[in-house]
């Protein structure tokens, strides 16, 4: 038998030339029992139509797909308000970023110009005093530190209250 026209077919389906009734021709001499054993190569990629109408889901996959997409039930998809502040965020972090990282090194080029303003300068001759009697300037720093004694006790004591008066309360 001469399969010289199978061949010119299976030439021009390679080339992607082949109309669909060529191709449907080429299916059909394909599912053929017996073959001559040069195109014995080729009946798996014709006789794939075949092979696939046979494979079906089984029964299971249905029945889980019907579990899944119960009918009671309606996936609601809401829509999420972004609010103008929200959506500047990653821009202000970023300038936020940028405003910390010049303020630094912003500094330390001040104190590297500034190298006399870092050490202070210790003119006592420059000093004027508030008080000519040194007497009358100890009273009044123990006047002073006195008044603020007596007010950190008085703050203790009522930090204190406060402190019991919540305990009572918990109780």
């Amino acid at each position: 038998m001469d399969y010289s026209y199978i061949d010119k077919l299976l030439e021009r389906y390679w080339q992607g030339e082949t109309s669909v009734e060529e191709e449907e021709m080429l299916r059909t001499f394909f599912r053929q029992r017996e073959l001559p054993s040069r195109f014995e190569p080729y009946r798996r990629l014709f006789a794939y139509e075949d092979v696939a109408a046979s494979e079906h889901l089984g029964a299971e996959f249905d029945e889980r797909m019907l579990r899944m997409i119960e009918p009671g039930e309606q996936h609601v998809v809401r829509a999420r308000h972004i609010s103008v502040a929200l959506r500047l965020r990653p821009f202000l972090k970023a300038a936020a970023s940028v405003a910390v990282v010049l303020t630094i090194g912003g500094a330390i080029e001040h104190s590297f110009r500034n190298e006399n303003a870092a050490t202070p300068d210790f003119n006592y001759a420059t000093y004027k005093d508030t008080y000519k009697d040194p007497q009358v300037a100890a009273e009044k720093v123990s006047s002073s530190l006195r008044d603020m004694s007596e007010e950190l006790q008085r703050q203790q004591s009522a930090d204190s209250a406060r402190a019991i008066g919540k305990d009572k309360s918990v109780q």
